[in-house]
């Protein structure tokens, strides 16, 4: 019986590659293996895939993708996500698309990345590093959290661990739910406000929402213009959730005084990003 072809999509880090099961998958298909996303050099491999392996959701798959794989008989994703494919589309042409089993990243592992990024904006980190390796000395004096104000966008799973770590910095705390606002503060003593209102009542906003029809482009132009003056944007939950252009206006007109940002609408992120070169940007891929 003649093995499937199995085409792997951006294994950027190689870790389907290195997969323990990956020697039984080479035992029952012929797996082609690409550490990007697919280029016109390889449409020739897309034509012959029967089974497409998607790594995360670097590779948005639509009508025409799925039209350059006329044998394509099944669609993987490594997430429990599929916001990069178009279900309906795949649905026309009879192709299942099947989710792998959601592992939760550990609650503590995104605080931690938020806090990481929002103590290295707030203390001017990433200027001063690159002024000592020229060999100045920078007088740059950095700020502190203590009695800043911290919005969440999302008091969930992830949400309420990054409220105790604020309050353990001394952060006054906030939050908004999709659920709706909460008449009094929760067990962690969280505030809960309006959109708008947390959005200009606070100094930083940290995001934490699954993306969804409602929560796409949720923060646009309309609401950065609301946000203080100088104030902070902190999004490790999904990149669409933000209008990334407009983002990049807020930023370049100094209305923003920063945003670390670990997801983009567009991933990996185009090198040629004005994000890339913003002093006052924090990106991790």
């Amino acid at each position: 019986m003649e093995r499937p072809v199995l085409l792997v999509l951006d294994d950027h880090e190689g870790e389907i590659a290195a997969a323990p099961a990956m020697q039984r998958l080479r035992s029952l298909a012929h797996v082609i293996l690409l550490d990007h996303s697919p280029r016109p050099e390889d449409m020739c491999l897309l034509a012959r895939a029967q089974v497409i392996l998607a790594v995360r959701e670097r590779t948005r798959i639509d009508a025409a993708f799925l039209a350059a794989c006329p044998r394509l008989e099944l669609l993987l994703q490594t997430g429990g996500h599929a916001y990069h494919v178009d279900l309906d589309a795949a649905g026309a042409r009879g192709i299942p698309v099947a989710l792998g089993r959601r592992v939760s990243t550990p609650a503590r592992v995104i605080p931690e990345l938020v806090f990481t990024l929002l103590l290295a904006l707030v203390r001017r980190l990433e200027p001063t590093l690159q002024a000592m390796r020229a060999g100045q000395w920078p007088s740059v004096l950095g700020g502190s959290l203590h009695g800043r104000r911290l919005g969440i966008l999302g008091h969930g799973r992830l949400g309420r661990p990054v409220a105790r770590l604020a309050q353990a910095f001394g952060m006054e705390v906030f939050a908004w739910d999709r659920l709706g606002s909460q008449p009094v503060p929760d067990e962690y003593g969280v505030r809960f406000l309006p959109l708008d209102e947390l959005l200009s009542h606070c100094d930083v906003i940290t995001i934490h929402l699954r993306l969804s029809p409602e929560s796409r482009a949720l923060i646009g132009a309309e609401q950065l213009a609301l946000m203080k003056p100088g104030a902070l944007l902190i999004n490790t939950s999904r990149g669409a959730i933000v209008d990334q252009d407009a983002l990049v206006d807020a930023l370049s007109s100094g209305r923003l005084g920063g945003a670390g940002l670990d997801v983009f609408d567009t991933e990996p992120l185009s090198p040629t990003s004005p994000l890339r070169s913003m002093e006052q940007v924090l990106l991790t891929p």
